[in-house]
Formats: C-alpha cells, sequence, structure tokens
C-alpha cells in the first residue's frame, strides 16, 4: 500500500512537470495591451527603412536581433560581390542606429551564429518559440511564414497602405462644396477627407463635375489635392450630303481655288511669251553687227599710190566725155 501511494506522488510529480514543459513552449496569447516581440530579419536591415520607422514611434514592442542575423550580415559584408557588401555594410550601420533609436527595447538576441539550416528557418523557429512577429522584406520567407502561422510585418506593405489613393493624371466625379482661398478656386473632399483643391471651377460650387488631378502634397497636417476641371465634350457635327447647299466657307475655297488656278496658269502664260522675245533679241545683236560689217567695209584700207590715182582719174574723164 505504502509502494503504490509513492507510485502515485511521483507520477503526479511527472506530470505537473510535463503541463509546465508545454505551457513553456506553448506560444503566450497575448492581449491588447501586450506589446508584441517583433525578430528582424537581414533585408530589413539592409534596405533601412527600419530606422525612419523606429523614430516615428511605430514600432512598440521589443525589437529582437538574433546574432545569427548579425553574423550573416558579416559575413556579406566580407563577400566578394560589391552590391551586396556595400548593403551589408549599410545594413550593420542600420541596425547600431536603430539600437540608439530604441534603447532599452532593442535586443540582441544570444543564439546560435552558424545555423546549418539557414537564417529564415531560424527565424521560423525563433518565432515559433517565443510567439514573436517576423519583420521581413523577403518574398519567400514572408509565404512560408504566412502558411506555418506566424505573424509579418511587411514594411512595403506599410508604405503601399500609405500611399494616396489618386496620382496625378486620375479622373474622379467630385462635389464641390465650398470656395477656395483664391478667388478662381473651388474646393470638394474626398471620401477619406483629403481636400481637393479645382482650379477655375468657383462658378461651379455646389455641382458634381468631372475632375483630373495634376499633383498632390503631403503635409505634416495631412494630404492635398489640386485638379482642374474636365470639359465636356464638344457636340459632333453629322456630315453634309452631296444634295446640301455649300456654305459660304466652302464658297470662299473654291474661289481660292480658282484664283489659284489663275496663278498657276499666269506663270505658265509668261512662259509661252519669252520664247518671243528671243527673235527680237537675235534681231537686235543683228542690226547691232550689221553697222559693224558696214564700217569694217567702209574701213578705209592701205593709202593708194599716185599711179593708180591717176588711172582712176583718166577712167572717169573717159566715162565723162
Amino acid at each position: 500500500m505504502k509502494h503504490t501511494f509513492e507510485l502515485l506522488i511521483i507520477a503526479l510529480l511527472l506530470f505537473i512537470m510535463a503541463e509546465i514543459y508545454l505551457m513553456a513552449r506553448r506560444p503566450r496569447q497575448r492581449g491588447r495591451g501586450d506589446r508584441l516581440p517583433i525578430l528582424v530579419d537581414t533585408s530589413v536591415l539592409m534596405d533601412g527603412r527600419v530606422v525612419d520607422l523606429a523614430k516615428t514611434g511605430f514600432l512598440l514592442g521589443q525589437i529582437i536581433v538574433p546574432r545569427s542575423v548579425l553574423a550573416e550580415l558579416q559575413l556579406l559584408a566580407d563577400g566578394a560581390d560589391h552590391a551586396k557588401r556595400e548593403r551589408a555594410r549599410f545594413g550593420m550601420d542600420a541596425m547600431k542606429e536603430l539600437k540608439d533609436v530604441l534603447g532599452d527595447s532593442f535586443q540582441l538576441l544570444d543564439d546560435a551564429q552558424r545555423i546549418p539550416e539557414g537564417v529564415d528557418n531560424r527565424l521560423l523557429q525563433l518565432a515559433h518559440d517565443t510567439g514573436a512577429a517576423i519583420l521581413t522584406l523577403d518574398y519567400n520567407l514572408n509565404k512560408v511564414a504566412q502558411v506555418e502561422g506566424i505573424q509579418i510585418l511587411n514594411i512595403n506593405e506599410l508604405a503601399k497602405s500609405l500611399r494616396m489613393s489618386y496620382l496625378p493624371g486620375d479622373e474622379l466625379e467630385l462635389h464641390l462644396t465650398q470656395k477656395g482661398q483664391d478667388s478662381h478656386q473651388a474646393v470638394g473632399y474626398l471620401q477619406d477627407g483629403t481636400m481637393v483643391v479645382v482650379e477655375q471651377a468657383k462658378k461651379h460650387i455646389g455641382q458634381q463635375k468631372r475632375i483630373e488631378i495634376i499633383r498632390s502634397l503631403q503635409t505634416d497636417a495631412g494630404k492635398m489635392m489640386f485638379a482642374r476641371l474636365i470639359e465636356s465634350a464638344q457636340p459632333v457635327v453629322p456630315p453634309q450630303t452631296a444634295d446640301a447647299t455649300p456654305s459660304p466657307k466652302q464658297r470662299v475655297t473654291g474661289r481660292r481655288r480658282n484664283s489659284q488656278a489663275q496663278a498657276k496658269s499666269e506663270p505658265k502664260s509668261q512662259a509661252d511669251q519669252q520664247p518671243q522675245k528671243k527673235p527680237a533679241k537675235a534681231l537686235s545683236k543683228a542690226s547691232t553687227h550689221t553697222p559693224r560689217r558696214q564700217t569694217s567695209s567702209s574701213r578705209p584700207g592701205r593709202r593708194k599710190t599716185s599711179a593708180q590715182r591717176e588711172a582712176e582719174l583718166v577712167r572717169l574723164a573717159d566715162t565723162q566725155s
């Protein structure tokens, strides 16, 4: 009897120890007031935007960087690839700055520096053991963690959610409610409360108009957009039939065609008259050359001798007798 009682006590102690072990291994369910620890991946440190995110105060939980992640950064910083080496060194600087910004909220977790199965598997295992979320930009790690039921924080998804709903060039319908700061402006509001200032739209206040976003402005007080009105399309004029009377504009174009035809025919007539002037030029040349020939014939030759002059006088006397 005494031996049986001792066995029951031993079994009860073993059961209590097993229950304590399972409770330690089981992820703790957190309430709304609890802060979720966050495991930081190598890709986030090499990106660097996590430092700006920490400065805004949105990272409320304990930020945990495993030493395996630090070892991977060191390995890449000593590698032969120039691009990866520069990014890894930038990631190490970002981790130092992140530690300075967070202070006590930053923790460097001592785990095995050399992980045979890889850093990603180590992060998944730590997330299972501690119930932490993983802050990563790795697409494959993101998908695997979602399959295993681990919460993932992605900075790219955060940036996408904070992006403006409308970009320059987008068109939308907007109800103009009040006048703007300038005399020609009108103001409307989107569903999320974004103020849209429409140029040259004061006379359309109280109407629903179609606008086009031309630029946007992000300030500490919020975001604001500027837009312009989209004019309604002009009515399409039906084509005229062949029996329709020509418009005055068409008549004018017909006169212009006639004048152009006359203008084209005039150079041709002038060109036809030009060959008729060539004989006149030839005559003028001939007339100018004829006196020269006459002058050349009447040009005095050599001086006559006395015998020749006497012979001519004798012939002249004979003719007179």
